[in-house]
């Protein structure tokens, strides 16, 4: 919502001083430059990127535009869940918890989280060294490293998407000169006529660069970088259950390592330690309700 308020004020303010300046709308719209900078990016875009980085690009901007998720409410839900599960495995043995591994959607446990189950990197994550864990003969340190490798992997593939779309946001400039050239081509071709009619073609070339400036700093420049942020939140959301899932192999107690995993949430929507306790502890009905409203 905020990425869309900005976009709007952006645009409101350009066209609002130019309209102070006595500017005419009627001079901005121009279709044909539109055409020449939006098509030459767009295709610059599909020449430099394979198909899942494109497929990136879509999500990371439907994401930006939809706002984090990443909220307090969901690490709560993500605390909850893993106290949840820890508490299983430690009255039951890591072979409990074997079909939870290997069926996470059909895991009792996960099935009360459906925004857990619908993050398919973080499910993977934890149940790929839950899975390390009950194979057995895995020592705390090669598993940190296994978990370590798998975000640094992750957060790579999340960065490519961020990258693609700030490589076309620096082209965009560039490619507004080139709108603007083919517009001074035109208008040289029309030396000898009518001022008025000189005038506008001049008018028009210069849009091409306006745009193509504008649509860089003010459209898909800011895109990219709230790209990279998600990507970076996500990244810490990770960071979370790592820190939590080693201190449990370890041998931390399941609220030590719950505990634990608390502190390393970002600070802005970290719970406090008697939230966190009392949704933990809390029965396990009333837990599932938010769960599933997160």
């Amino acid at each position: 919502m905020f990425a869309i308020i900005g976009i709007v004020i952006v645009f409101g303010a350009v066209i609002g001083g130019f309209l102070m300046e006595k500017g005419h709308m009627a001079v901005l719209v121009q279709p044909a430059e539109l055409l020449i900078i939006a098509g030459a990016a767009t295709g610059t875009l599909l020449v430099a990127n394979p198909l899942h980085i494109l497929k990136g690009i879509f999500a990371g901007l439907k994401g930006v535009l939809t706002g984090s998720k990443l909220d307090k409410q969901r690490y709560l839900n993500l605390l909850k869940m893993m106290y949840m599960f820890l508490n299983k495995v430690r009255k039951e043995g890591l072979l409990s918890v074997e079909n939870d591994v290997e069926k996470p959607k059909e895991s009792p446990v996960f099935k009360g989280f459906p925004d857990f189950l619908a993050d398919h990197h973080a499910l993977a994550f934890v149940c790929d060294t839950l899975r390390m864990a009950i194979t057995g003969g895995v020592d705390p340190f090669d598993m940190d490293q296994m978990m370590e490798l798998d975000m640094e992997v992750h957060h790579h593939e999340a960065t490519q998407p961020v990258a693609a779309l700030t490589t076309m946001a620096d082209a965009l400039p560039g490619l507004g000169i080139v709108a603007a050239v083919l517009g001074v081509v035109i208008t040289m071709g029309s030396l000898g006529g009518p001022p008025e009619e000189i005038g506008e073609k001049v008018a028009a070339a210069l849009v091409g660069t306006f745009l193509g400036i504008l649509l860089c700093y003010g459209v898909a420049g800011p895109l990219s970088a709230n790209m990279a942020k998600t990507a970076d939140e996500h990244n810490d959301y990770l960071h979370v259950l790592r820190v939590l899932l080693l201190a449990f192999l370890k041998g931390s107690a399941p609220m030590i390592a719950i505990e634990l995993g608390r502190r390393a949430i970002p600070a802005r929507v970290r719970p406090s330690f008697d939230e966190m306790e009392k949704f933990c502890k809390g029965q396990g009905g009333a837990a599932a309700a938010p769960a599933k409203a997160a």
